[in-house]
């Protein structure tokens, strides 16, 4: 497993090259597969129109980050709670990285928040600041999580914090995908670490044990 370098966010330019930490569903490859080139992954209900590149991360790699993966919303795609990342909280979060360019990364945010892809976003603000919200929407609130191999490492997610919005069990489709994913993602965790981590989750406890996580693997 890669460790994320928590370093002050003080870029003052936006590198052709970075690393997406995906921390819901686009652990899993089919999933990232349907944001980047097109398509509907499997248990979705929604087709992804893709991003104006459609070459698959030069690198895909595990990484831990530090705050909390919690569950909230309904997600109009899974059904069940979605998953945020809250940075500020105390704990890890696992996640991919993903090696992407500036502009698949803006085509894949464009397609979290239900807008159309093929727009570059302005990068130099998160980059800068460390935090950028962009939108008062789900995933429109820019993360810089530190660097990786000398490049940023970014995700989105809600403006609110873990403590601030009721949780919602995900639904076990989701819940299959963000785990067969993290599996998948190579030598990062054991099956029971990844359904201890899931189950544990603000959101996903309410409903799931680590037992039924691993049961959702096989």
């Amino acid at each position: 497993m890669r460790q994320v370098e928590r370093r002050a966010a003080d870029r003052t330019e936006t590198p052709r090259k970075l690393w997406y930490a995906a921390y819901g569903s686009n652990v899993h490859p089919e999933r990232l597969r349907a944001y980047l080139a097109g398509g509907r992954p499997q248990g979705a209900s929604r087709w992804y129109p893709g991003c104006r590149d459609r070459t698959m991360p030069a690198e895909s790699v595990p990484v831990e980050l530090p705050g909390v993966l919690y569950f909230a919303t309904t997600s109009p795609v899974w059904g069940g709670g979605r998953a945020f990342y809250d940075p500020a909280a105390d704990g890890r979060t696992l996640a991919v990285a993903h090696l992407v360019t500036a502009g698949q990364f803006s085509d894949i945010a464009a397609q979290e928040m239900y807008r159309d892809p093929g727009t570059d976003l302005d990068l130099s603000h998160v980059l800068a600041r460390g935090r950028d919200r962009i939108g008062a929407g789900r995933y429109e609130t820019l993360v810089y999580a530190g660097e990786l191999a000398g490049r940023p490492v970014l995700t989105c997610t809600a403006p609110w914090r873990v403590g601030e919005v009721p949780h919602l069990p995900p639904a076990a489709a989701y819940l299959r995908f963000l785990a067969t994913g993290l599996l998948a993602a190579g030598r990062g965790w054991s099956a029971a670490a990844v359904a201890e981590y899931l189950a544990g989750s603000p959101g996903a406890e309410r409903q799931w044990s680590a037992a039924d996580v691993l049961q959702l693997m096989e």
